[in-house]
């Protein structure tokens, strides 16, 4: 469940959907030649991201993207440093991708992904950047 704190900033809930799908996808896997290596790495991959799903947290502040771990911030990520943001695969948002001035980041989404792209556009939906040939739907 997403949440919003005193000072009007939104923690959002986490969603196992990429991990899960991931997971779901090591023993198709198992049918390739050089088996069990690429289950197993996915699986692995999989597990971590899973682990990772529960362990971080995304806060939208009113100046910044801010990842926690537990009570501990991890980073910061100030919006007047966005140069632009993006979600793959529309309709299963997976991966975020946002650049900084100096730096671009991509990862994967492990929040809800409803409210992770309402809070991106709220918070630096100037900067968003369609996937060529789509239609940006704003409400």
């Amino acid at each position: 469940m997403t949440k919003t704190s005193k000072t009007g900033s939104v923690v959002l809930a986490p969603s196992p959907r990429v991990p899960l799908l991931i997971l779901l996808l090591g023993p198709v896997l198992l049918l390739l030649p050089y088996r069990p290596w690429p289950s197993l790495l996915n699986s692995l991959v999989g597990l971590v991201l899973l682990l990772q799903t529960y362990s971080l947290q995304l806060e939208f502040d009113n100046s910044a993207l801010v990842v926690w771990r537990g009570q501990r911030e991890l980073r910061r990520f100030p919006y007047k440093d966005w140069i632009s943001w993006r979600l793959f695969w529309q309709g299963f948002d997976c991966l975020l991708y946002f650049r900084e001035q100096k730096t671009p980041h991509l990862l994967p989404v492990l929040f809800d992904a409803v409210e992770l792209r309402a809070q991106l556009r709220k918070h630096a939906g100037n900067l968003e950047r369609p996937v060529p040939g789509s239609t940006v739907i704003t409400s």
